[in-house]
Order: C-alpha cells, then structure tokens, then sequence
C-alpha cells in the first residue's frame, strides 16, 4: 500500500501532466475553496474513461447544482 505522501504526488504529477502546472494549481484552488461532498458526487455522476479536464467540469457543474438545489 502506497504511504499518503506518495499518493498525493503522484495526484500531483497526474494533474500536471494532464493540466499543466497553471492549471492544475486551480484545480487544487477550486477543490479546497469549495465545500465538496466528493463520495456523493462519485456515487451520483462519475463516468469511467472521463479526462482530468472532463472530470473537474462535472464536479463544479456537481457543486452549482448543490448550491442552487438541484
């Protein structure tokens, strides 16, 4: 089993690869800014084969829509 540590950089290393490193900090911004419920919003709307880009559209679209109460 991997240690949290190396999870998190290799999360890290994911996100950048995918998103760059401009990107990937404000993906990180927007998750910690944001109260996120993400098991629910895994068990409600997650897809297999989604993009990093595809993935953090659906989970802020997830966080309007808990807002507004949808």
């Amino acid at each position: 089993m991997k240690t949290d540590s190396v999870v998190k950089q290799e999360g890290i290393n994911a996100l950048i690869a995918k998103l760059g490193y401009v990107d990937a900090e404000r993906f990180i911004v927007l998750i910690n800014r944001e109260p996120f419920d993400y098991t629910k919003w895994r068990e409600q709307a997650l897809d297999d084969g989604l993009t990093v880009r595809q993935l953090s559209q659906k989970a802020m679209q997830f966080t309007e829509n808990e807002r507004a109460g949808v």
